[in-house]
This record gives structure tokens, sequence and C-alpha cells, in this order.
């Protein structure tokens, strides 16, 4: 859901992007792309597509892959299929789990926090026995949060993994380019991304398990309606994940009988911000929403408060301000008390104790000090990114064990099966409780710490949305909740 673009060098198009052209044009790694490899043994968030464009974008792009065969796409998926059959095969190989997203540039933290929940789902995978006497390991992909590079790196990842079984990641930065390239490998991926075209494009072999961005900007209205603002201010990234969310929380605001008080872009590579805070603080909203990662939020936050006399103007965030690196540039910028008292981030409900949570908090727990943030790893109990790739990798590993096979074209069918139920179907809250249940003959349906999954077409389930804040240790409590009712009166 959180997912964002950094240009690191000159590309072809100008926004919006010709999908179809990234993927037919760059279908091998360019000179001096760099792809992060990081290979890890288990146990040891999006720059100016419009809706409209970029949906009739993907469709086109689907719509030329299927029917032209291209070899990195329809054609090149015998690679991806003789290394999964390979895994399939014998009890020698390890399943990868490959992390697709960005681990340089302003989202740079994005890749990490993913890979916490990968390498702890994997060990606990692998501590259950593996699958089908597999091992899984993590493989870092660094698609630099840019099309451009994201391409290039998705086409040399299928090139360069024996045994590739499943894709995580793929944010909003990448998704509408990289996805057609894996669902033409016919590799099963769980993505990060909120874009909203994935609700009405159908692509067998994604899932997402995070609301589309349209939805958390209502969410970000419903709460500034619950805590009485008015006049709303905007400051998002110029990346593209950020940017998804403005044109509905417009319509949002003018839906709710708001004003927007001002609207700002926050350009990832600049080091100041003080134009915008200005306008911004000179247009005297009641609350800025924003989304902004890497140190943009923490720099512009920290004038925003010079700028207004030493006072914090209210802050709403999206998800994916929900991280310990969020936490801890933000909060060392304008002060933990004070961000303990003037933010606020929607989010989506999870479980927060209760049999799902219990092996899913020893999981993330167990990788302290090994990847990710070094601020409250605590945080990432809650990070949409940690929980929905917790669930979306033991979907995928219950389908392997339940299909014999951990080919994504073999297992892909069981994946909703696994996660609705079928009548009589028996609840199990962690992969081991699943492998166990299936051993004995009995049908499952799993539920993890994001709660139950109820897939609709276009292989979308998402959940209800829950208020944040953070306290000032940086601790994430549960201050209210927001109802479907909420949502639909702003949509």
């Amino acid at each position: 859901m959180a997912a964002r673009r950094l240009s690191r060098r000159p590309v072809a198009e100008s926004p919006p992007y010709s999908l179809v052209g990234r993927t037919l044009a760059q279908l091998e790694p360019a000179e001096g792309t760099i792809t992060l490899t990081t290979w890890r043994t288990s146990g040891a968030e999006r720059h100016g597509l419009r809706p409209g464009q970029a949906r009739h974008a993907v469709a086109l792009c689907a719509a030329v892959l299927a029917t032209a065969g291209l070899a990195a796409c329809s054609s090149s998926s015998s690679s991806s299929t003789s290394a999964a059959a390979a895994a399939s095969a014998g009890s020698q190989g390890s399943v990868v789990v490959a992390d697709l997203a960005p681990f340089s540039g302003p989202d740079a933290a994005l890749g990490p926090t993913y890979l916490v929940s990968c390498d702890g789902t994997t060990a606990a995978i692998n501590n259950a026995g593996g699958v089908l006497g597999h091992k899984f390991t993590c493989k870092g992909v660094d698609t630099r949060g840019d099309p451009a590079d994201a391409v290039p790196a998705t086409t040399q990842m299928f090139a360069t993994t024996p045994n590739l079984g499943l894709v995580i990641g793929c944010t909003s930065d990448e998704a509408a380019s990289v996805v057609p390239i894996i669902n033409g490998h016919k590799m099963v991926a769980f993505c990060m991304t909120g874009q909203s075209e994935f609700d009405s494009v159908h692509f067998p072999y994604f899932y997402r398990l995070v609301p589309p961005d349209l939805e958390e900007s209502y969410a970000m209205v419903a709460i500034a309606q619950q805590l009485g603002y008015h006049k709303i201010a905007l400051a998002f990234g110029n990346d593209i994940g950020s940017q998804t969310f403005i044109q509905p929380a417009v319509s949002a605001i003018s839906k709710a009988g708001m004003t927007l008080a001002a609207n700002e872009t926050l350009d990832l590579n600049a080091s100041s911000f003080r134009t915008e805070a200005d306008k911004i603080v000179t247009a005297h909203p009641d609350v800025i929403f924003t989304e902004a990662l890497g140190p943009t939020d923490a720099t512009f936050l920290s004038e925003v408060k010079q700028l207004n006399g030493g006072k914090m103007i209210p802050v709403i965030g999206t998800s994916a301000d929900i991280s310990p690196d969020w936490y801890k540039s933000v909060a060392a910028a304008v002060g933990a008390s004070t961000l303990a008292t003037s933010f606020h981030a929607d989010n989506l409900v999870t479980e927060t104790s209760g049999p799902a949570y219990a092996p899913f908090q020893t999981a993330i727990m167990s990788e302290q000090g090994k990847v990710g943030s070094t601020g409250d790893f605590s945080t990432y109990l809650t990070a949409p990114g940690a929980v929905h790739l917790y669930d979306g990798i033991n979907l995928a590993a219950l389908a392997m064990v339940e299909a014999k096979s951990t080919e994504p074209s073999v297992y892909a069918p069981y994946i909703e099966k696994i996660g609705d139920g079928t009548p009589g179907a028996v609840v199990v809250y962690s992969f081991a409780q699943g492998l166990a249940a299936l051993k004995a003959g009995k049908a499952i349906r799993y539920e993890g710490p994001g709660g139950p999954t109820s897939f609709d077409s276009f292989h979308d389930s998402t959940g209800i949305f829950q208020i944040d804040a953070y306290n000032t240790t940086g601790a994430v409590q549960v201050t209210g909740n927001i109802t479907a009712t909420q949502l639909r009166a702003l949509s």
C-alpha cells in the first residue's frame, strides 16, 4: 500500500508512463543497472498515473503481452516454470521467495521492511518442516522505486533465480510495470500496491491483501471528520505511490463538505521544503494529509513547525507512516511528544492478540537485530508490509502443500480455497497448524494476523480500517475504527 518512485536517470517518457513501452523496450537490464541480491537463510508504497490512464495502460499492456507472446513475458514462462518444477522434483532444492521492492532511494526502507516479514515467516515455515521437503529462502531484488529500473531488475530476477516459487513486495512504484511480466512468467505475486487499476484488471497470478489507495484517501478524510477538522492541506511526495492518493482525497474532501486549503507536491530528492511549508502554513489548515518517505516528511514537518511559530499543525498520514523508520526520523525532527499529540494514520485492522497473533509475533520478533530498522522493532507488528506479506507467504506455502507442488501454475488455485475456506474447513492460525491439519486429511481455512480473507474475482481481499497513533516511545496505539459505511459515504 505504500509505494513510491525515484528517478535515478533520464527516462524516455514523461508521466503518465507508457507501460507497454516500458515493458517492450526494457526487457533486458540496461547498462549500469544494479540489482541488489540479498540471500537470507531462513531461521537465523507510486508519481503521476491518473487512475483511468493507469488502468487503461495496464489493461493494454496485459493484452499486448497475452496476444504477442513476448519472449520476456508469455514465452519466457518456461524458464520460471522449469525452475519451479525443479523445486518440486526433489527435496534437495530450496524454494526462493523474492522480495521485489525498493532497497535504494527515498523509499529504500520498504525493501528491508518486507524482508523482515519474509525472513521471519520462512523461518517459521522451515522450523515446521518446510514445504514438501524443501526449505524456504528469501532474496531481495532492488527496483529502486522506479519503473525504468524495475523492469530490467524483474527480468534479471527470472533469469538468475533457480527455484523461484513466489514474489512478494512489488509496490506501487513498479507494480503497473512488473505485474504483467510476473504474470507472463506464471509466477504468484503478493503485492503491496494500492493502485486502483488492479481493482478491475484480472491477472491470474496477482494477489493483494491491502486496499486500493482511494480507500486509504477516504479513510484519511473519515479520520479528519471524526477529529472535527474542516480545512485540509495535502502534502504528498512526487513518487507514483504517494501521488495516487491525491485525486481521491480531493474528491472526498469536497464530498464531505470540507475545504481544500492547499495542495503541495514534495520532491523526494530535495533537501528543503520551506516554500511548500510556507504556503501550507499561510493557508491556515486544520490538518495536513501527507505521505512522503525517506527524509522528506521529517524535513517538511520540521519546517512546518518552525514556520508556524514552533507549534505543530496536526497531521494525518497513510498506513506507510506506521513504520519504525518513519517514526524515528520524524520524531527526531519534530519531537516525540509533539508527534504523539499531533499525528494519526489510517491502517488496516490487524489482530494484536489471540491465536493468529502469537505465532506472527514470534516470527517477526525473531528477526530483531538481523534486518530492518534499529528503531522500535515492535512497530513491525502493526506495519502493513509485515502483517500482510506474512499472511501471503503462509497462504502460498499451505497452497503448495495441498497442491503437492511448488509450481505456481499448480498451487495458485489453492490460495483462495485455503484463504476463504470451504464448508467444514478447520480454521488454522499458522503454517504449522495448517500443515498438521492437511497431513491429517482435513480441509483448512487459514486466518492470520490480517484477519480472514475474502477474495474477489481480481484476487483482492481487503479489510476494514483502524486509526493509529504513536505514544512518546514510538509504540503504536489504536485510537478508533472506521466503518465501511463511513468509507462508502465518501466514495
